[in-house]
Order: C-alpha cells, then structure tokens, then sequence
C-alpha cells in the first residue's frame, strides 16, 4: 500500500491543534497562506471546518487576523474607477433587542457630505434584524456590485453592498454558522475588510476583549484610521444608556477614548421593533428619545474619529446640529 502525501494545507491544522502544549497562533504570514489557499478553493471541506473550528477556540490573534485580511484583499475585483470614501462601515451582526438606529446615523453623516461604504451579510444568525433587510424601510436599495456601489456613492454619499458580492468564498464561509453552531473567524476578519480603501473606518464589536485585537490588527494593517467600539448587538451603534470606550488608530497611535453615557438612567427597550419607525423618526413622525440620542451620539463618534470635530463635546454639538437640521424628505 502508497503512503499518501499529506496535504498542503494539514500543515496549518496541525500548528493550531497539537494539543495544549504543541499548539500555537499562526504568524500573519502563515494565516495569509491559509486563507490564500481557502479562497481558492484548495482546502477540503473537513479541513475548513477542523480548521475554523481550531480558530474558534483559541480566539484570533492579531497577527492572524491581519494575515487572513491581506489574502482576502488580493481576491477582490478592482473597480473600474476611483471614488474616494471618506467611511468604512461593516455591519455583520445583526440587531436583536433594539432597531438599528445607526443606519440613520450613516444617512445623517451622508446628508452631510460624509462619503460611507458599508457592507455586511444577513441571515446567518437567527432572529436578528439585519441592515440589508431594512433599507427599504427608508426608501434605499442595497447595490449588487462595487460598480454600483461607487455610483450610488457618487450620488448619494451612502451604499450598502453585501458580501457576496465582494469575496463570495467568505459570504459561504460566514453562512456556516447555522451548520457549526458558532461563529468562525470570518466573523472577526469580514469587518476589516475596507474593500474601497476608505480613509477612515468604523466597527462594532460584541465581546470586549475583541475590541483590542481589531484595533491591532488595523495598525498591521496600515489603516491609517479606524475606530472599534462595543456596539449595541456588535453593531457600529453607540448605546446612549451606556458608557462607550472607543479603541482606535491614527496616524500608527494606538488610541482609546472614554465617552460617558448619555442619560443617568437606561431605558425600558421597546417591544416594538417595527423597521418602519427608522423613516418615521427621520421624518419627525414619531419622537423618541433613546433613539435620537443613539443616531446623535453614533454620528459624533464617527465624526471625531473622521476629524470634522476636535473634542467629545463638539462632535455631540456638530451631530445634533445635523440631526436638528435634516431634510425630512431626503430619506
């Protein structure tokens, strides 16, 4: 009987898995062969799973995480074109307990001459609210292309563009999730994406301990500004009920920021979660004021971190003036 030739990519399976004292992270150089080869479709299927599964346990380093956006990167489609994006917002989570509010913040900042790509995917966890689902509630539809991302950034300031249509191998992978039962390393990676090379970038992450990790790994990554907060449901939304931390980069600074809770006491969450009150608080329909203080205090994170505004207390200003002054028609 021939002895079978291990496969290229066993070597990386065994680096994470021989055991508690054989076992070790991935150099980034190590992750980005991995990945290379995942996107390419040279890994088997029990491999991949063995192997995010592997990940899943140990957590992510940033040196992985960094290695794994690099590959990713080299598989995008380059635009015909350059458009200049001041914003880069993922939006992977999904919201469960609140609406989200955020998306107002974005097309608040938009209305303002903030130019913002955000991607994301939807339906990979059940029972959550994903952005893409409810664009139409405030009279927007997600592209299907960068092409048409750059174009309706040109007109509009703001487009949404699903995963799938910027690395499909990682849309496949993040959908696992209801096959495994947990997250994967995709979930982490996906949101350092910044697939137009924004400027500027802005994450939400769930667990704090990640917080630190993306801000690292966005300094190897030679982002020259990005802020990562623990967002409401892990989404890029500020919790005005809350105390918000904001880790960043700028200029090779690693950076962190406390900004105080808005109000001395939380608020009951509503039971309605009808995406229909995003138009209808834009609109000045409804009032509410948990809402408000989330789409004005997200929008001033976003415009200290951007540099429109100097102080905490100038961006909440700047945010509020926008917010007072909006064009209730626009969206």
């Amino acid at each position: 009987m021939s002895i079978q030739k291990e496969h290229p990519f066993a070597e990386f399976v065994k680096i994470l898995g021989k055991g508690k004292k054989g076992s070790r992270p991935l150099t980034q150089d190590e992750a980005y062969r991995a990945m290379s080869m995942i996107l390419a479709d040279q890994v088997e299927p029990i491999q991949l799973g063995a192997f995010l599964m592997l990940m899943r346990i140990k957590e992510e380093t940033p040196e992985e995480l960094a290695g794994f956006v690099l590959a990713a990167r080299e598989s995008f489609i380059s635009p015909s074109h350059a458009v200049q994006i001041d914003l880069d917002w993922s939006s992977y989570a999904g919201k469960r307990r609140h609406l989200p509010w955020f998306l107002l913040s974005t097309l608040l900042l938009a209305e303002n001459g903030v130019r913002i790509f955000m991607h994301g995917a939807g339906g990979h966890t059940e029972g959550r609210i994903y952005t893409q689902n409810v664009l139409k509630y405030i009279g927007l539809q997600p592209a299907s292309s960068i092409e048409e991302s750059l174009l309706q950034i040109e007109q509009n300031n703001f487009s949404y563009l699903s995963l799938e249509y910027i690395c499909p191998k990682l849309h496949e992978m993040i959908n696992l999730r209801p096959l495994m039962g947990l997250r994967s390393p995709v979930h982490t990676l996906v949101r350092l994406l910044n697939p137009l090379n924004a400027s500027h970038a802005i994450q939400g992450i769930f667990h704090p301990s990640y917080r630190q990790v993306h801000q690292k790994a966005a300094l190897l990554l030679h982002q020259p500004s990005i802020a990562v907060l623990k967002g409401e449901g892990g989404e890029t939304e500020r919790n005005p009920d809350m105390d918000c931390l904001v880790q960043s980069v700028k200029d090779n600074q690693l950076l962190e920021e406390h900004w105080p809770s808005l109000f001395s006491r939380r608020h009951v969450k509503s039971e309605n979660l009808d995406p229909a009150m995003l138009s209808q608080l834009w609109r000045g329909e409804i009032k509410d004021e948990f809402a408000e203080a989330t789409v004005i205090g997200t929008a001033a994170i976003a415009l200290k971190q951007i540099g429109r505004s100097d102080t905490q207390d100038q961006a909440h200003e700047l945010a509020s003036h926008y917010w007072s002054n909006r064009s209730p028609d626009n969206f």
